[in-house]
C-alpha cells in the first residue's frame, strides 16, 4: 500500500508538473501532435528500414562434423583391467547438421556477402534467402576463424542491395543502434538500443577481440546479422551475446565494420587473412603496474616481452614500455592493441606512441611476417588461458613452453607460474609448443586441469581453471 500511495503521489506531481502551461501553450501542443499524427511525421524509423531490409538476408547451411564416438574415460579404466582397449581409442564419426543464420550484402554489384564464420563453418551447401523470399546458392570465397568472419559469393543473382559500411572509429557510447536478423528462424526480424559500450576486449569469445556492445536485443539465429546506425549504414556484425540463462539480457557484441572491411578485402583478394606481426608480447594495465612506471593513467598496452629481430625490437621498443597509441588513434588495452595490429599487412609501417621513463616517444615500426607460432607467442597471455594473465611465454629449446616472465600480483602469479617454469603437459597432453598450449586449454577451457612444469630441474604440477 505504501508504494502505491508513493507511487500516487508520484503521478499527481508529474500531473501537476505537466499542467503548468499558460492556456496559450496548452491549445497550440494538441494540434502540432494531432498535426503529426495525420501526416505520419511522427519519429520512425521504418523509411530508413525500408531501404537496408533488403541488404539483410537469412543463411541456412548444412554439412557434416566430426563427433567423437564413445569410449571408457581413464579414470574408470582400472574397474577394468585388460579391458581399455575394447572401449576405446573412440573414433570419430561423420554427423550430419543444419544450421541457421544470417548475413549482410556488402556489394550487390558482385554478390558477396558478409557473415559469422561460425555459421558456415564445416558447411557443404550454402543457401541465402533475401527479405523478398528470393533464395540463391552461395559459395565460401574465404573465412577468418580468429576474428569470425567469412564471405560468401552468390552463384546466381539480380537486383541486390547492398548496406554500405560507416566509420565504426567515429561511433560513440549512446548512439542509437538497429540490429536486424533472422533469429530462432523466424524471419527477418528489427531491434534497437544504443551503443553500450566500445572496444570491449577480454570475453575469451574470439582470438581477436574489439566488439561494439549493444542493448538491441539479438538471439540466436542474429549471428552474422547487421547492426545499423540511423543513417542506414552497417557499424557492425552481430556475433554474440552474454546469455547466462540462455536468452537475451541486453548484452549483445558486433564486430565493428572497420575490422568487417579490412577483414573482408584480404578474403576477396586472398581467401584468407594475412596478418603482420608487430613483435611483442603483453598483458593488461593495472593501477598497480602503471604505477609502478611512473604511469598515471589506467589505459594503454604493457609490453612484457619484445621478440628479437621483430619490427617492434628494430624500432626500438622495449621491454616495460606502455603503448598508448597506433597511428594516433588511442589503445585501451593489449587486446585492443592486438586487434588494431591483426589488419595490417605484412611490410606496412606503422607509429607506436609509447610512454617510456616519464615521456611519450614515436617509433616507427615495419610490420613483419606472421606464422602461427609468432602469433600465439605475441598474442595476449589471457588469450592463451584467463589463469595465465600476466604471464609471458616463449617455446622452450627442448620441447615444452617456457615461462619467461611472470608479473607481480598476476593472476599467473596466484596460479603458481614462476619465471623460468616449463610447461610440458596438460593433464595427459604432452606440450611441445605455445599453438599446442593454446589448443589444449582451449579443449578444456571452463574444467579444471593439471599443468606438469619442470622447476630447477624437477617436476611438479599446478591446477588451473
Amino acid at each position: 500500500m505504501l508504494n502505491k500511495i508513493k507511487n500516487a503521489s508520484l503521478a499527481a506531481a508529474m500531473a501537476l508538473s505537466m499542467t503548468v502551461l499558460t492556456a496559450g501553450q496548452a491549445q497550440a501542443a494538441a494540434p502540432i501532435i494531432n498535426d503529426l499524427m495525420a501526416k505520419g511525421d511522427m519519429p520512425s524509423l521504418a523509411p530508413m528500414l525500408k531501404k537496408v531490409l533488403p541488404g539483410v538476408v537469412n543463411i541456412s547451411v548444412k554439412g557434416k562434423k566430426d563427433v567423437q564416438g564413445f569410449s571408457l574415460p581413464d579414470e574408470f579404466r582400472f574397474m577394468f583391467p585388460g579391458m581399455g582397449d575394447a572401449f576405446g581409442p573412440s573414433q570419430p564419426r561423420q554427423q550430419e547438421f543444419r544450421a541457421l543464420g544470417s548475413g549482410v550484402i556488402i556489394d550487390a554489384s558482385e554478390g558477396l556477402v558478409v557473415t559469422n564464420n561460425h555459421v558456415i563453418d564445416s558447411a557443404d551447401e550454402i543457401k541465402v534467402q533475401l527479405s523478398d523470399g528470393r533464395e540463391f546458392d552461395a559459395k565460401l570465397v574465404g573465412k577468418d576463424a580468429h576474428t569470425d568472419l567469412a564471405l560468401l559469393k552468390l552463384k546466381e543473382f539480380k537486383n541486390l542491395t547492398q548496406i554500405d559500411l560507416a566509420d565504426s572509429d567515429s561511433l560513440e557510447v549512446g548512439d542509437f543502434a538497429v540490429a536486424i536478423g533472422n533469429p530462432y528462424g523466424l524471419g527477418q526480424t528489427v531491434t534497437s538500443g544504443i551503443v553500450s559500450a566500445l572496444g570491449r576486449t577480454g570475453l575469451n569469445i574470439e582470438n581477436i577481440e574489439n566488439f561494439i556492445q549493444t542493448d538491441a536485443a539479438i538471439n540466436s539465429g542474429n549471428s552474422g546479422g547487421a547492426l545499423i546506425n540511423l543513417n542506414g549504414q552497417l557499424i557492425g556484425i552481430n556475433t554474440a551475446i552474454m546469455a547466462p540463462s540462455g536468452g537475451n539480457i541486453g548484452i549483445g557484441f558486433a564486430i565493428p565494420a572497420n575490422m568487417v572491411k579490412t577483414v573482408t578485402e584480404q578474403l576477396l583478394k586472398f581467401g584468407e587473412v594475412k596478418r603482420g606481426l608487430l613483435g611483442v608480447s603483453g598483458t593488461e594495465l593495472n593501477a598497480d603496474l602503471a604505477q609502478s612506471f611512473g604511469y598515471n593513467q589506467s589505459t594503454g598496452a604493457f609490453v612484457n616481452e619484445v621478440m628479437k629481430g621483430s619490427g617492434a625490437d628494430k624500432a626500438g621498443i622495449k621491454s616495460g614500455d606502455i603503448i598508448t597509441a597506433v597511428n594516433g588513434k588511442k589503445v585501451t588495452s593489449f587486446a585492443q592493441l592486438r586487434a588494431e595490429i591483426a589488419t595490417m599487412r605484412e611490410g606496412s609501417e606503422v607509429n607506436i606512441t609509447v610512454f617510456r621513463d616519464g615521456s611519450y616517444k614515436d617509433f616507427t615500426v615495419k610490420i613483419g611476417k606472421n606464422t602461427e607460432e609468432a602469433e600465439v607467442a605475441a598474442t595476449n597471455s589471457k588469450s592463451i588461458s584467463p589463469a595465465f594473465e600476466g604471464a609471458s611465454f616463449a617455446n622452450a629449446k627442448d620441447g615444452g613452453v617456457e615461462v619467461t616472465d611472470v608479473a607481480k600480483g598476476s593472476v599467473a602469479q596466484r596460479f603458481g607460474l614462476r619465471k623460468g617454469d616449463v610447461i610440458t603437459a596438460v593433464n595427459r597432453a604432452e606440450i611441445k609448443t605455445i599453438s599446442d598450449l593454446k589448443k589444449n586449454l582451449e579443449n578444456v577451457k571452463g574444467k579444471i586441469s593439471a599443468i606438469r612444469i619442470n622447476r630447477n630441474g624437477g617436476t611438479l604440477f599446478i591446477t588451473i581453471r
